[in-house]
């Protein structure tokens, strides 16, 4: 497997979680009964970043504030993934859905007759996976700098678009991003390096 993100060691959920958090709080706090509409259509597409995500947990974890975006939960058929009905579509390189899905690092939208294959293939998408039904394929869109605003620690912050499908969706294909903050390549060092004299 050779998507970039997946060659760097990735920060423990509960830490990225954490760190996201802390830079939530560096940022313009939002009103507990007014929250912020998200920019679903960027964040699917992997044109927000990861402060932009972490702003989602409000919503999957307090169904009112889910209620309030215009999202109606749900029922779960899959434990890892939230699930949302939205009022309006999100529309997505071509595509549209008013179904949402959550899990983790990443939010994807619900695809109905929609060829996995054939939409990885359009996004020239690494197949990671493609055998007994189970697909994957990604493609890393950003690569940069993340610095921590409580200690100033250097992180890589990477979002990588994905086409998938998942057991629990049979027929359905998944589209969207993942997000995470990823701890920096070690670089070998220079001083110990042989000199070639």
């Amino acid at each position: 497997m050779s998507i970039t993100r997946l060659r760097r060691p990735t920060l423990h959920a509960t830490a990225i979680g954490g760190l996201l958090l802390s830079a939530i709080a560096h940022g313009q706090p939002a009103s507990p009964g007014n929250p912020p509409h998200p920019d679903l259509s960027a964040l699917v597409q992997c044109q927000a970043s990861v402060e932009q995500f972490a702003g989602l947990s409000g919503a999957v974890d307090d169904p009112l504030q889910a209620v309030a975006l215009g999202w109606a939960p749900r029922p779960r058929t899959n434990p890892f993934m939230a699930e949302y009905r939205l009022n309006t579509p999100v529309q997505a390189y071509g595509r549209h859905s008013d179904w949402l899905a959550i899990s983790g690092g990443t939010v994807m939208l619900v695809l109905e007759q929609v060829s996995p294959q054939a939409l990885a293939a359009e996004l020239a998408l690494e197949v990671v996976v493609d055998e007994n039904g189970k697909f994957m394929a990604g493609r890393e869109l950003v690569s940069r700098d993340w610095i921590d605003p409580d200690n100033g620690q250097v992180l890589i912050e990477s979002a990588v678009i994905g086409v998938s499908t998942v057991a629990s969706h049979v027929g359905k294909t998944l589209l969207g991003c993942t997000y995470s903050l990823d701890l920096p390549e070690e670089q070998p060092d220079s001083e110990h390096a042989p000199s070639g004299d």
